[in-house]
């Protein structure tokens, strides 16, 4: 079924700027009268979305796609991703294009492990103030998931990080002694990420 949306019911907002460079780049392909842009959400593991950008010949799109036009430009958002992308705003920043998202991915969660107390407050802290811009050059991140009874903390690696042949020297020598150190109560980090399904690890041979 479609998502049936009004028309008046934009999924996201794309600004001039971005609009513009869009259209020049559609504009230079073959047939670019017939392409739209198409988003589409590849991972809702981790910390943020990851995103897939690309052309689509706006006929092929399916029944069930939301395709809006937005001043000649047209989007095509596969169905089961409206929910996520629901205003967002597509802009051009030196550099290329940026994705601002106000929703982010469900939590990974495991069934027993403590979430909102003081102590996952400042791990999530130390994450997001050091270790997640350290690993962020290599494309990667990492989750806080919780904590067990006996104040083992608990992550997931995504992005670069997951199926990287060196993930695993990453959280044992790098973000654990980074946790164990500020917080001598932790008595050791256990990973819990799937590695198998890292697509593209930053570290592939």
């Amino acid at each position: 079924m479609s998502n049936a949306l009004s028309p008046t019911e934009t999924v996201i907002t794309i600004t001039d700027a971005a609009r513009s460079h869009i259209l020049e780049l559609r504009n230079a392909e073959p047939d670019g009268d017939r392409l739209g842009i198409r988003l589409e959400i590849l991972s809702d593991t981790g910390v943020d979305f990851t995103y897939d950008l690309s052309f689509q010949v706006v006929t092929k799109a399916a029944f069930s796609d939301s395709v809006q036009n937005h001043d000649g430009l047209r989007t095509v958002i596969p169905e089961k991703d409206v929910p996520n992308l629901q205003g967002a705003v597509l802009d051009w920043e030196e550099g290329g294009l940026v994705l601002r998202n106000p929703n982010k991915p469900k939590p990974f969660t495991m069934e027993g492990l403590v979430v909102d107390d003081e102590l996952s407050t400042k791990i999530r802290d130390l994450l997001d103030a050091e270790i997640n811009p350290a690993l962020d050059s290599h494309g990667g991140f990492v989750t806080y998931v919780g904590h067990d009874a006996e104040l083992a903390a608990y992550l997931s690696m995504g992005g670069g990080c997951q199926g990287c042949s060196m993930s695993r020297m990453t959280m044992v020598e790098g973000v654990q002694k980074s946790l164990t150190t500020a917080f001598p109560e932790i008595p050791k980090v256990v990973d819990v990420t799937d590695h198998a399904a890292g697509a593209t690890p930053y570290y592939a041979s």
